[in-house]
């Protein structure tokens, strides 16, 4: 038979400018990033992956130049630049993900891993498997582990907590929400492919009926909401954080916490000032690479 085949675009560049071309190589194609570093030379290599040869590559390939050059106004160092597409048997896109994509563990209370993993579940250890989709992330973001991480360290707080996960794409969050013993656990997001990925990840966690998956644009939800949670975590871009602030917090139940990531580190103190004039205060915050996620709690 024959094997079937996958597009990748890959851009290199220098190790110092890894998280900002990731992240643009992110942005500009709206998929996950697989990142690769060769210490001995300094350099990095991000790639995403297509079913098909992407649509317009010459501008695209012109528009992630440009973009990864002018990081250097920044200050940052890109080194030499490339940015190329291949096509490649699937099994070779698979083993890729194999080697780099590892593990992750929060404490002795959850474990997220891919399918091939031998890894075994600490005893009482919540365990998330999740293989990664041409589309869909796995977790190793910092901004994903960091509202992993919230999601543990607040359950501890509460004997019932809810959880509203705003923006699911894999579902990563909410099926480990379910998993930690949150209820109801509610989930939605914009773009109707990621409702049904993460719908089919859940019940392969076999946790499907915990979990309520709706397509919802944020900016149509109401301002008032009859229901509270008491965990909201929204990864999105700081522009949509920013205008929809009221929206996510009139979510928030007494005492409860709103997780905010997806934020560059440059416009986190934007949106910080933002939710305490608002009533909330950053009670705790992350920084990873380029990339800064904060809890907020109700002032």
């Amino acid at each position: 038979m024959k094997s079937r085949h996958v597009w990748r675009v890959s851009v290199t560049s220098d190790i110092e400018a890894e998280d900002a071309a990731a992240e643009i190589l992110r942005s500009a194609c709206d998929r996950a990033v697989a990142s690769y570093t060769d210490l001995e030379t300094r350099t990095s290599e991000s790639c995403v992956y297509f079913d098909h040869a992407p649509e317009a590559w010459t501008l695209l390939r012109r528009q992630l130049l440009d973009r990864i050059q002018g990081l250097k106004s920044c200050g940052l160092r890109t080194g030499s630049v490339s940015v190329s597409l291949r096509k490649i048997a699937s099994n070779s896109w698979l083993q890729s993900w194999k080697k780099h994509f590892k593990p992750l563990e929060i404490g002795s209370a959850l474990l997220v891993k891919p399918g091939w993993s031998k890894r075994r579940r600490r005893l009482g250890q919540a365990t998330v498997i999740l293989d990664p989709g041409l589309s869909f992330g796995t977790g190793q973001h910092p901004t994903t582990e960091f509202c992993l991480r919230g999601l543990v360290s607040v359950r501890e707080d509460f004997a019932n907590p809810s959880f509203l996960d705003v923006g699911t794409g894999s579902g990563i969050l909410a099926i480990a929400a379910a998993k930690l013993g949150f209820a109801p656990v509610d989930a939605f997001d914009f773009d109707p492919e990621s409702i049904s990925v993460a719908t089919a990840n859940a019940a392969r966690n076999r946790i499907g009926p915990r979990i309520h998956f709706w397509r919802q644009d944020v900016s149509a939800l109401p301002k008032r909401s009859p229901r509270q949670y008491t965990v909201i975590c929204a990864n999105l871009l700081a522009d949509l954080l920013l205008i929809h602030r009221d929206r996510l917090t009139a979510r928030v139940e007494s005492g409860g916490s709103l997780m905010l990531a997806g934020i560059l580190d440059t416009e986190f103190y934007k949106v910080s000032a933002h939710y305490r004039a608002g009533g909330f205060r950053c009670v705790s915050r992350r920084r990873g690479g380029e990339w800064c996620s904060g809890q907020f709690r109700r002032e």
